[in-house]
């Protein structure tokens, strides 16, 4: 009797063990690995996306079984240690029994199947299945218990959603922190997830920085200009520069000058142009994205709500968001950010701030300002004077430069969060 008793309490245990890394093992399994394992026609793996399918019905059959078998071995062991030692067993039995399912029952079970969620998964899923199947209609009853219960009290059982964005980031920083994801891998996947965020006044290049070409130039003139740009695509103004009239590409306009044999006296640029397309500043960027390869289109031409010509936007632009810089033997690297001896930074004022971190390696926050002169505008709440110093965001702007009521040079320097301390101590 005591032997039987001793050998029923142990099977209990161990399937208290079972439930317990079973639960760890589907909860902790990778989804993605389990569907990509069940595309290539592996049935273990099937077993578990069913399972998971249904994560509430699952852990409420797990649940049942596991405290199911914990009580009735507490209670055997309860009713051994009274019948060995008298009512002094109650307290003897509960101090066993705790260690017991402590250690066999909670830790070491999990403990292994933490170590190897994807491969116990697997291997559990089946006889989980059949658990889940039998005691489908008890779960359904204490669920169904659990919510009259939640309601009565006033709670819902809504909980917050985690969208599949914010899970993806979440992951990839997490590898990233972890070093399992290079920091130009990150950024790559994480970029392209920022698209949704972000509009295109954010990317473009500004209208002060646009190379235009005046159309009542010679032809030859405009020719040289063009020739000797480092950009194919060139917008042309008549007058003033806000009247853009078209848009030069530059194998439109070799295929117009090609049969002239060097006489462009008779070359109509008018009729080399191409129509311009203008979008809002505030586009979103994968709405853009969408819009350049649907129309098979590279450039667009930026405006604000009053129709004013802010900046220009490229398919390289928003590619560059996803990975990075795409320089070929014309491009200017990260132009406006010169990087000195001393390691600090002269940055002119239009230089976008996402430009400027990307150039350097910083994580200045964009969410405010657009550009580093406007992000120094916010923070100070004024338009500062050259000379003046401004520390905000671990870093120290001084301001070198302003023309009229803009900001257009100025010095960055990353500080210590000592230094950072003191200069606040000092100004206050």
């Amino acid at each position: 009797m005591i032997i039987g008793t001793i050998v029923a309490v142990l099977v209990l245990l161990s399937l208290s063990g079972f439930f317990s890394g079973s639960e760890t093992s589907l909860t902790a399994a990778s989804r993605a690995r389990m569907h990509q394992l069940e595309q290539s026609g592996d049935k273990r793996a099937a077993s578990v996306n069913r399972l998971l399918a249904d994560q509430e019905g699952l852990i409420g059959a797990i649940l049942l079984g596991n405290n199911l078998v914990n009580i009735l071995a507490s209670a055997l062991a309860t009713s051994l240690f009274i019948g060995l030692f008298g009512q002094s067993g109650v307290a003897i039995a509960t101090a066993v029994m705790t260690a017991l399912v402590l250690v066999f029952a909670e830790v070491l079970p999990k403990t292994y199947a933490i170590t190897r969620p994807d491969q116990m998964a697997m291997s559990v899923a089946r006889p989980i299945g059949w658990l889940v199947a039998t005691v489908g209609w008890f779960v359904t009853g204490i669920r169904a218990i659990v919510a009259l219960t939640l309601r009565a009290i006033g709670v819902s059982e809504a909980g917050s959603i985690i969208s599949a964005d914010e899970e993806i980031r979440g992951v990839v920083d997490l590898h990233h922190q972890e070093g399992g994801v290079e920091e130009a891998a990150r950024h790559r996947l994480v970029g392209a997830l920022d698209l949704q965020a972000m509009t295109v006044e954010e990317v473009m290049i500004h209208r002060k920085n646009i190379s235009m070409l005046d159309a009542d130039l010679s032809p030859e003139d405009l020719v040289m200009t063009a020739l000797a740009s480092p950009h194919t695509r060139l917008p042309l103004y008549r007058g003033d520069q806000e009247e853009i009239i078209g848009v030069l590409h530059a194998k439109d306009l070799l295929r117009a000058v090609t049969p002239l044999a060097g006489d462009y006296s008779s070359l109509k640029i008018e009729d080399v142009l191409r129509v311009p397309w203008f979008i809002p500043e505030t586009t979103p960027l994968q709405n853009q994205l969408d819009r350049f390869l649907s129309r098979r289109e590279h450039f667009a031409l930026v405006v604000d709500e009053y129709g004013e010509l802010q900046g220009l936007v490229t398919l390289e632009d928003i590619l560059e968001e996803i990975v990075g810089d795409i320089r070929d033997e014309h491009d200017v690297i990260v132009q406006g950010v010169r990087p000195q001896p001393d390691e600090t930074v002269n940055v002119d004022g239009w230089v976008t701030i996402r430009d400027l971190n990307r150039a350097t390696g910083w994580s200045l926050p964009d969410e405010e300002a657009v550009t580093v002169a406007g992000l120094v505008i916010h923070e100070a709440q004024t338009i500062p004077e050259p000379g003046q110093s401004f520390v905000f965001h671990g870093h120290r702007f001084d301001v070198l430069r302003r023309h009229r009521n803009q900001v257009t040079g100025l010095k960055v320097r990353k500080i210590e969060e000592e230094e950072a301390l003191s200069v606040s101590d000092a100004d206050a």
